[in-house]
């Protein structure tokens, strides 16, 4: 089964690929119903951990401390953040792992999808336009150890614009334009993002973000906006519990998802945060004033990102497309329209056009080949600053021609000298690299394998992700990989311990291949020492 997976800040929704049509899953959550997203919470309390609709139903019970938003925290994450939660301190991965398995159970448990017993799930995941490549890895490699085969990432900015694509299409209209702006916002994050769009091709041009702004802090001015009708204090306000902020926000929420053009008043049932409160009443034009800050906020990223381009005024767009859950609220659309005028579209899907992208975007991928030329820069994760920091190191460039029928095959190679027991390599291609040679378009998952630089581990059982350990210094001997291409497109490697003479070869795919088992090798001249 093939999705394209919306990882949200507030929610995470899925679109499944199904015979060309690409429906947006539903979940039954813990009362019953069911809904078209999943909870991306994290709850914790002494030794437990609970995600998902469980966490979800736990934000009522003192004894766990509820982590929302956790999509926020990989901005400024690396391979090896921890995070603390009440007791526990444990890395992000891992909780972003559990998170992701979490929802792969809801989808194969829980959810509307129809899978054959052991089908396996394979994902096209969504990540912001200017997420950083700890970014990107973290959530590749989340999905991936979680069970997913991850397919790739997409800029969500361009994952939208493929959704009305194909909706274009779909309703007999098939003029595309060379150039919109996709407005999208979230439930906890902002993006605006400048994409050039093709018959094929889908590119970010530009982005600007607003990564702490978006539809929950609408709820929050809501809730304090009751409160304040209420006439209660702050020392009332302080003292409501963490389940009794979770059932108010969730009150505000509602009433606003429910506002139209028309509404004159919000009426909030303060009842339902604690027994015997009254229900009040908020003025939408009340609302609407404070909200509105933040309304502008967006805009001028907006203006921002089209001074950047060169762009000024509306006139140098010919499309503003809204998508995001938070740009449902009717202020946001009426301040975009005096600003950009009928240039201004919203999607018919404004909380799912990112997965349903996504998912249109996984089903173009089947049978997918290179051909002629490498479309996208094909390289490999390492590990910098000391394993701080992820960088993507280029092995073909984008562009680069294949060897004809009978030419030999493109080759390269890396030396160093390996401080890590087992090189654990992730293939990857990208569509763009930005100025400081950083993956900044979309990302396909080619292959995961494992290498035993300690000699001691090479002719023993598989060794393990788990078994990874860093050294101080290199102690292992000299490494070196060879990287070769045929006309066909087809990546193989060798990856040799000099020093110790052996070495294993793969073909690089989807997934890894392993061609032989260990084998002799040879001596080689000296390989530089890796920085």
């Amino acid at each position: 089964m093939r999705l394209g997976i919306d990882f949200g800040t507030t929610r995470t929704v899925v679109a499944a690929v199904d015979r060309g049509n690409y429906p947006v899953v539903e979940f039954c959550g813990p009362d019953g119903e069911t809904r078209d997203w999943f909870p991306p919470l994290l709850a914790a309390g002494g030794n437990r951990r609970l995600y998902g609709w469980d966490a979800w139903q736990a934000q009522q019970d003192e004894a766990f401390t509820v982590v929302r938003s956790i999509k926020r925290f990989l901005q400024d994450a690396g391979p090896n953040t921890q995070v603390e939660i009440g007791a526990q301190r444990l890395p992000l991965l891992t909780l972003l792992v559990e998170m992701m398995d979490a929802l792969r159970r809801a989808l194969l448990e829980a959810s509307s999808l129809s899978l054959s017993p052991g089908e396996p799930l394979e994902a096209m995941l969504g990540v912001p336009a200017n997420a950083n490549s700890n970014q990107r890895f973290l959530t590749t490699e989340a999905f991936r150890l979680a069970g997913f085969q991850v397919m790739g990432l997409l800029n969500e900015p361009s994952a939208a614009s493929i959704e009305y694509g194909h909706r274009q299409r779909g309703s007999g209209r098939s003029k595309f334009r060379d150039r919109m702006l996709v407005y999208d916002l979230g439930g906890g994050t902002f993006d605006v993002s400048l994409v050039e769009v093709g018959e094929r091709s889908h590119a970010v041009v530009a982005s600007e973000g607003i990564p702490t702004l978006g539809g929950d802090d609408f709820d929050h001015l809501l809730a304090e906006l009751a409160l304040d009708e209420a006439g209660f204090s702050d020392a009332v306000r302080e003292g409501l519990s963490q389940g009794e902020w979770f059932r108010l926000h969730e009150e505000c929420r509602e009433k606003k998802e429910s506002l139209h053009p028309n509404t004159r008043r919000l009426a909030i049932d303060l009842e339902r945060v604690r027994p015997r409160w009254p229900q009040v009443s908020v003025p939408v034009a009340t609302f609407y004033e404070h909200c509105l800050p933040m309304v502008e906020e967006t805009l001028h990223a907006v203006e921002d990102l089209l001074e950047s381009q060169g762009l000024h005024g509306p006139e140098s767009l010919e499309m503003l497309y809204v998508t995001g859950g938070g740009s449902e609220l009717p202020l946001v659309t009426r301040r975009l329209r005096e600003q950009f005028g009928r240039r201004v579209q919203r999607s018919v899907y404004t909380r799912s056009a990112t997965a349903i992208g996504l998912a249109i975007q996984a089903d173009a991928e089947a049978g997918y080949v290179l051909r002629d030329r490498f479309m996208r820069h094909f390289g490999v994760w390492r590990e910098g600053d000391g394993g701080r920091t992820m960088l993507f190191d280029p092995l073909f460039a984008k562009g680069t021609e294949l060897p004809g029928p009978g030419e030999p095959p493109l080759s390269t190679e890396r030396a160093y000298r390996p401080v890590h027991n087992i090189g654990h390599f992730r293939y990857l291609e990208c569509s763009h690299l930005d100025a400081q040679g950083r993956p900044s378009g979309d990302l396909m998952m080619w292959d995961d394998i494992l290498f035993p630089f300690d000699p001691r581990l090479a002719n023993g059982a598989p060794v393990q992700p788990t078994a990874v350990e860093q050294h101080p210094v290199p102690c292992f001997g000299e490494a070196v990989e060879r990287y070769s291409c045929d006309a066909a497109g087809v990546v193989t490697v060798s990856i040799a311990n000099r020093t110790h003479r052996y070495e294993r070869r793969y073909r690089l795919g989807r997934w890894s291949v392993k061609d032989a088992p260990l084998v002799p090798g040879k001596r080689g001249r000296r390989p530089a020492r890796k920085a």
